[in-house]
């Protein structure tokens, strides 16, 4: 179970990062998009792809382009969600991405239909609505139709990477961790596209700081991945014990994060909903 403390220490402290960075002055885009070029050191380090002249041919392109752009581009949103909703509602909304892919795994890759996470997946919806909270007029940060729409939209962009991962992970021909080092490399050029776009005809200022922000990112994201596939190596019999501990952990460190590092205000439905949220992951995890 360490490695699963390990994963969503580093998982919870993304978002602390992504919050510190906008306090601080840190250009969020530019510090995203330096994040990647870290995950492709971190991957080709410490995963140790296999390589050969035939991988792009039977690699699924396709799935690795959509991942390209889906990665950076999901991320930006995980940043103004953070910035907006906060922390607590962030988290929620993507631990409960899983919904999608559970979802998927019934329509696309043919699961058996089970009561059980159906009941889960129906409460866990009903557990973010009321977590991201639907309140009339003005926030703190603007118009409050940002309050939930970036949490919605990490929660179904999350989700569509899940499904696109788990088609990446059935494809045989190519090992797991050569197509990572592959998705991680377009997604880090389609990135600096975005930088080269971003300071040359938007004219925003270019930010050396960002550099060192989104190496620190880089390593923290690339660490929540590989300690997750660590605590699965050291517990393969007992994968709902991971799934429950990774997603209810994340859920509630987050929480705790928010509240007291960074004074998040929630009303009594939200902390309704972050309650029902722990109770589907559970049930679909056990039952």
């Amino acid at each position: 179970m360490v490695f699963v403390l390990f994963s969503v220490v580093c998982s919870v402290t993304v978002s602390v990062l992504l919050k510190l960075a906008r306090r601080y002055g840190v250009d969020t885009s530019q510090l995203i998009v330096w994040n990647y070029p870290m995950a492709v050191l971190c991957t080709w380090f410490f995963l140790r792809p296999e390589w050969s002249p035939d991988v792009l041919r039977l690699a699924p392109v396709g799935q690795y382009a959509a991942l390209a752009v889906l990665l950076p581009g999901i991320f930006f949103a995980l940043s103004a969600s953070i910035r907006y909703a906060g922390i607590v509602r962030t988290e929620v909304a993507q631990r409960l991405s899983l919904f999608i892919a559970l979802i998927a795994a019934f329509w696309l890759f043919n699961e058996s239909l089970h009561v059980g996470k159906l009941v889960g997946v129906a409460i866990g919806v009903g557990g973010m609505l009321c977590s991201i909270g639907w309140h009339r007029g003005r926030n703190q940060h603007g118009m409050n139709h940002r309050m939930w729409i970036f949490p919605l939209v990490v929660f179904f962009g999350y989700g569509i990477i899940d499904i696109l991962f788990k088609q990446v992970a059935q494809h045989t021909g190519v090992p797991y961790t050569t197509s990572m080092l592959i998705v991680f490399s377009f997604a880090t050029v389609a990135a600096f596209g975005y930088l080269i776009y971003h300071v040359t005809v938007a004219r925003k200022k270019f930010s050396v700081h960002a550099i060192f922000w989104g190496i620190v990112l880089g390593g923290f994201n690339f660490a929540n991945i590989l300690f997750y596939m660590k605590a699965h190596r050291a517990l393969p019999e007992n994968p709902s014990i991971v799934f429950t501990g990774m997603n209810v952990g994340v859920i509630a460190l987050g929480t705790l994060v928010g509240v007291v590092l960074f004074r998040e205000k929630l009303s009594l439905i939200n902390k309704i909903g972050i309650a029902l949220a722990v109770v589907s992951v559970l049930i679909i995890a056990y039952w």
